[in-house]
């Protein structure tokens, strides 16, 4: 009896998209409608990229409140303010940025982010690639080695 119980602790609580059904998904769309304007939209689309780029991502749905997107790690959140979509990348410091994306948290040695504001254009190709480059570097040894760049 005490096996099943110490098995069943092993998943973590609205992780995944397993036991709830696609709860965290079903998280997110309610937010993108809660907001209900350009940072709904922003989001939305937003997702739509990440999904586009990785269509092996897990959503999820933490820190009270955060989407979150994951491929053997976090790739990036989508935080909604005021004024403002925030994508940050867990690791974003040690990607490279050739269409200089990002915009917001560079003083950090791990985090980069991108701030999205109402009107602001958003660059497929280059977000994609990102994107694309964060599931790399979560997926190689570099990852899991403090202090390495890929």
């Amino acid at each position: 009896m005490k096996k099943a119980a110490t098995t069943m602790k092993k998943s973590k609580s609205g992780s995944k998209d397993e036991k709830g059904g696609g709860a965290p998904s079903r998280l997110i769309d309610a937010r993108i409608k809660e907001l209900s304007d350009w940072r709904g939209e922003m989001l939305a689309r937003i997702r739509a990229l990440i999904k586009q780029a990785d269509p092996e991502v897990v959503e999820e749905w933490k820190w009270r409140g955060v989407p979150v997107w994951s491929h053997a790690g976090i790739i990036c959140t989508g935080e909604t303010y005021k004024n403002v979509v925030k994508m940050t990348f867990a690791k974003g410091a040690a990607l490279e940025d050739p269409s200089g994306l990002f915009n917001s948290s560079l003083e950090g040695n791990t985090r980069r982010a991108i701030d999205f504001h109402e009107g602001d254009k958003i660059d497929e190709k280059g977000l994609k690639a990102l994107i694309r480059a964060a599931v790399a570097l979560n997926t190689s040894g570099a990852a899991r080695r403090p202090g390495t760049k890929p």
